[in-house]
């Protein structure tokens, strides 16, 4: 039986040992993946406030709103959470590149093999 957690309408995330939630973030025109990253509980809050995407930058060990250096900031038009709410769909109109490389998405290119070569 499913717990109330898959089925309910309560939003009570469930946050890994680390204390983070997986985050994707999808454009809303053409639902081309752009990015995955962290968020934890203070991430998830001013995204939802503010409708701009924050995450949890593990590298840098501190809170982050995308684009808050180069402008490219992650505009939310909806939130989704997966059954059992360790994961979150960020819907968004981006303001340039969601790759800190620059490149549109994070996930411009391919494995072939054992190496990779760019998605056109």
């Amino acid at each position: 039986m499913p717990d109330s957690r898959d089925t309910g309408l309560v939003l009570d995330p469930n946050y890994d040992a680390a204390g983070l939630l997986t985050a994707v973030a999808t454009d809303r025109t053409t639902g081309e993946v752009l990015m995955l990253a962290h968020m934890n509980a203070e991430a998830l809050a001013a995204t939802v406030a503010t409708r701009e995407a924050h995450f949890w930058s593990r590298s840098r060990g501190r809170l982050w709103k995308k684009g808050e250096s180069s402008g490219h900031v992650l505009r939310v038009a909806d939130i989704r959470i997966d059954c059992d709410q360790d994961a979150v769909w960020l819907i968004v109109d981006a303001a340039g590149p969601a790759c800190h490389t620059g490149e549109r998405s994070c996930f411009y290119r391919r494995i072939d093999g054992d190496s990779l070569t760019t998605v056109e």
